[in-house]
C-alpha cells in the first residue's frame, strides 16, 4: 500500500509503501546518558498496547555514566516484536538506531544484511570517530554499502524544534532520544498517544521539560512524515494471543507481584528483608509500593542483615523473602544454613549476574547453580528452582513459597539479569486461579514437640505468642522431636538424613518433566533458566526444517523431576547450552549414568537462537 504526503509548502510530495512483516528486531544504542533504556522501554510499552507479542533485552555498562563516546560506554536496548509468538529478543537486528559512532561500531556486526541503520550524523565528528577507533567516517565510505542507511541530524533537528522554549543547549540536546523515538514510531506505524501520556505524567511538574520531550517526539514523527529519504514503512499486526488481560512485565516486577500473591494466598503477612544489589534491586523497589497488601519491606544495612531479618519474620509467622545476586548470596549462606537447621519457611531469590566477585554487575549469567545447590557448610540440601522467562518469575516465586511453607524449608529461586530486566506480555491470572497455599500453625499445645514430623517430614510451625508452644531454636543440632540441643552421634545421623529426605521427597510433589517436540529423537536440547527462549526458538526452527530435535527445560534443579532420567534416555544425544562452564551438565552426570554434550557461554550475553541452532546442526551432521 502506498501513501502520498504533501509538505507544508504545498509543492513536494512523496510516495511511501507500507510493508507487512511478521516480526522485527530493533536495537536502540548510544551513550549511557543518551536515554536508550528509556527510549526502548517506551517503544516496548507502546508495542505491547498495540497487541504484539514481544521480548526485550536491556544491555548497559556497569558504570552509572560510562565515558561518553567510548566503545565500552555503549548502552543498548533490544526489542523483538511480532504478530507471531516471540521467544527471544532476536538474532540479527532489522533496525539499528545508532546515536554515535561507538554505538554503530559495537552493534554493526549484529545487523542483518540489508537491514536499516538510523544514525545521528551530528555525533559523527572527529572526536567521537577517534573514541570509536574509526580511521575514517563510515558514513563517507563503502563500509555500510550492504545496509539501508538513514543519516539524520537528530541533535540539530531536536534543537531546532525546541529553540522557542528558552532552554539551554544541554537541556535541548537531552531530548534527542525522544526525536529518535518519534521517528521510529513513524517508521513502524506506532501511535504516539501512550508516550505522550507518559511524558505528561512523568514531567508534569516541570512544564518546560515536558514540552521539550513532547515537541521532540512529535518532531521526530513529523520528520519521517515529510522528509524525502524514506520510501517504505512497516506494519507489524497484533499477535493472536489467548483471550484475557495482559500487561508488559519485567522479571523483577513479576517476582515482586508473585511474592505479594503468595502472601495473600498463604493468608499471611508478607515480608522482604533485602539489601540493594544489581540486578535484583527492582524487586525491593517494586514491593516498597505495595504495603497496602499487608506486605512489608525492609532495606537492611547489608546482605547478612537482609536474610536474618527475613528469617526473624518467618519465626514470627510471616511469609518471608530475601532477594539478592551472586555476591550477596555468598554472604547469605551462613544464615541460609541456619534457616535450614531451624526448619523455617523462607524464599531466597538470586537474580544471577556475571561473576566471580563483583564480576559483570549488569550482564547476565547462570553461574550460581552450584552455589545454590551446594554452597553451604555441612550436609545442607535446599530445594532449588528456576524461572524461564520474565512472566514465569511470577509463577516460580509463588511455587517457591508453596514449597517453603509445605515442607518448612528455605527454597532458592534462581532468575538472572537477562529475564529480570527483560520484559514480555503477561497474562494476568485471577485470584481464584491461584491455589490456596496456606498451612495451619501448630494446633495442639499438649505435649507439643517442635521437631515432630508430619507426612511430609515437616515440623509444626509455632510462632511467638502462642501459649503452650514455647520452644528453642538455634544453629546447634536438635534432638529429634524435642528440639533440644543434642550432640548424640546417632541423633545427628538421623537428623541429617531426615532433612535430606525431606528435600529429596519434594520430587514426588512437583510436575514431571515435559518435552516440546517428539517423544523420541536424535537430539534433546536440555536447558534451565533464561536459556528457555533461545532454545525454544532454535528447536522450532530445527523442527520446521525437518530435523529430529526436541526441547526440555528443567524448572526443578534440586531435586530433579522424578522422571528426568527416563526422559533423557529416549534421545540419542543430549545438548545442554548454559551461560556458565557447564554446571547443569556436571550435575546431570553426577546424578545419572548419562553422557551429555555441554555447550558453555560466559560472555555476559545470552545465547541467540542462531547459536544453538548451529550447534545442534553440527551434532546432527556428525551422527
Amino acid at each position: 500500500m502506498a501513501t502520498t504526503v504533501e509538505t507544508a509548502d504545498g509543492r513536494q510530495t512523496k510516495s511511501v509503501t507500507f510493508v507487512d512483516v511478521e516480526h522485527v528486531v530493533i536495537r536502540f544504542a548510544g551513550d549511557s546518558g543518551d536515554g536508550m533504556q528509556l527510549t526502548g522501554s517506551q517503544f516496548t510499552s507502546t508495542t505491547a498496547q498495540v497487541g504484539n507479542d514481544l521480548s526485550t533485552f536491556p544491555d548497559y555498562p556497569s558504570e552509572i555514566r560510562a565515558p561518553s563516546g567510548t566503545l565500552y560506554g555503549v548502552s543498548g536496548f533490544q526489542l523483538h516484536f511480532g504478530s507471531t509468538t516471540i521467544h527471544t529478543p532476536g538474532d540479527k537486528f532489522d533496525t539499528l538506531v545508532a546515536m554515535n559512532p561507538a554505538a554503530l561500531k559495537v552493534n554493526l556486526k549484529h545487523v542483518r544484511e540489508g537491514g536499516n541503520i538510523f544514525v545521528n550524523t551530528d555525533s559523527f565528528d572527529a572526536k567521537n570517530l577517534k573514541l570509536a577507533k574509526y580511521d575514517e567516517n563510515p558514513l563517507e565510505n563503502d563500509s555500510l554499502k550492504g545496509y539501508q542507511v538513514y543519516p539524520v541530524p537528530m541533535t540539530t533537528l531536536t534543537v531546532k524544534a525546541l529553540e522557542e522554549l528558552g532552554l539551554s543547549m544541554r537541556e535541548m540536546t537531552r531530548s534527542k532520544n525522544f526525536f529518535a523515538l518519534g521517528l521510529l514510531y513513524w517508521f513502524y506505524n506506532r501511535p504516539l498517544d501512550s508516550t505522550m501520556a507518559w511524558i505528561k505524567e512523568k514531567f508534569g511538574k516541570n512544564q518546560k521539560v515536558m514540552q521539550a520531550n513532547e515537541k521532540a517526539l512529535q518532531a521526530g514523527h513529523n520528520f519521517g512524515e515529510i522528509t524525502q529519504i524514506f520510501n517504505v514503512r512497516f506494519n507489524v499486526h497484533a499477535a493472536k494471543l489467548p483471550a484475557g488481560t495482559y500487561r508488559n512485565i519485567t522479571g523483577n516486577e513479576a517476582t515482586a507481584l508473585g511474592m505479594v500473591a503468595a502472601a495473600i494466598k498463604a493468608k499471611l503477612p508478607g515480608f522482604l528483608g533485602s539489601y540493594p544489589i544489581t540486578p535484583a534491586s527492582e524487586i525491593l523497589h517494586e514491593l516498597s509500593h505495595l504495603a497496602r497488601f499487608n506486605f512489608r519491606t525492609f532495606q537492611a544495612e547489608d546482605e547478612i542483615a537482609g536474610i536474618c531479618t527475613a528469617l526473624g519474620a518467618s519465626f514470627g509467622g510471616a511469609l518471608a523473602f530475601t532477594s539478592t545476586s551472586g555476591p550477596g548470596m555468598a554472604l547469605k549462606q551462613e544464615a541460609l544454613g541456619l534457616a535450614l537447621m531451624v526448619e523455617l519457611p523462607l524464599v531466597i531469590v538470586n537474580v544471577q549476574r556475571g561473576g566471580p566477585s563483583t564480576g559483570l554487575p549488569t550482564k547476565p549469567e547462570q553461574s550460581d547453580l552450584w552455589q545454590a545447590a551446594l554452597g553451604r557448610n555441612g550436609e545442607a540440601p535446599v530445594p532449588v528452582i528456576a524461572a524461564n522467562s520474565p512472566a514465569h518469575c511470577f509463577t516460580m516465586v509463588f511455587e517457591a513459597a508453596r514449597l517453603a511453607l509445605k515442607y518448612m524449608t528455605p527454597v532458592i529461586l534462581l532468575t538472572d539479569g537477562y529475564i529480570a530486566n527483560g520484559s514480555e506480555p503477561w497474562h494476568l491470572p485471577t485470584e481464584d486461579e491461584l491455589p490456596d497455599i496456606s498451612i495451619p500453625f501448630a494446633q495442639n499445645p499438649e505435649n507439643f514437640q517442635p521437631y515432630a514430623r508430619n507426612e511430609f517430614n515437616s515440623r509444626p510451625w509455632a510462632v511467638p505468642g502462642m501459649p503452650g508452644f514455647e520452644h528453642r531454636i538455634g544453629g546447634l543440632e536438635k534432638q529429634h522431636n524435642t528440639g533440644n540441643v543434642s550432640h548424640d552421634p546417632a541423633n545427628h545421623q538421623f537428623m541429617v538424613e531426615m532433612r535430606a529426605k525431606k528435600v529429596a521427597d519434594i520430587a514426588k510433589d512437583v510436575p514431571e518433566q515435559t518435552v516440546f517436540g517428539p517423544e523420541q529423537a536424535d537430539l534433546l536440547v536440555l536447558g534451565w533458566g533464561g536459556t528457555y527462549g533461545p532454545i525454544r526458538a532454535a528447536v522450532e526452527r530445527l523442527i520446521g526444517a525437518g530435523k529430529s530435535v526436541a526441547h526440555a527445560q528443567v524448572k526443578y534443579l534440586n531435586p530433579f523431576p522424578r522422571n528426568l532420567e527416563a526422559v533423557m534416555r529416549r534421545y540419542k544425544r543430549i545438548l545442554i547450552p548454559e551461560n556458565n562452564l557447564g554446571q547443569l551438565a556436571y550435575m546431570i552426570r553426577a546424578n545419572y549414568p548419562i553422557e551429555v554434550i555441554s555447550y558453555p557461554k560466559v560472555q555476559g550475553l545470552p545465547f541467540t537462537p542462531a547459536e544453538i541452532e548451529a550447534k545442534a546442526n553440527d551434532i546432527l551432521s556428525s551422527m
